[in-house]
């Protein structure tokens, strides 16, 4: 049985489909890159604020482990 070889943008070789690739993998770093310099600036000038949502959600998130270790200890 002879090897296929896979079309690739109407040609026979794979060149177009690398290059496709390459690009999409590039703009997808650069896009995660601007979105974790917006996300710490946003840490930064929202910090009084961010503080105060954990400070208020300490509660809850000690009641849900506690739910949880009492659901693990039941079985």
């Amino acid at each position: 049985m002879g090897q296929e070889e896979k079309k690739c943008c109407g040609t026979e070789t794979a060149k177009c489909c690398d290059a496709k690739k390459t690009l999409s993998a590039l703009f997808k770093v650069v896009l995660g890159l601007v979105f974790l310099v917006l996300g710490g600036l946003a840490i930064l000038k929202f910090w009084e604020a961010l503080l105060l949502i954990v400070k208020g959600c300490i509660g809850l998130f000690l009641i849900l482990a506690g739910v949880i270790t009492l659901a693990i200890a039941k079985e």
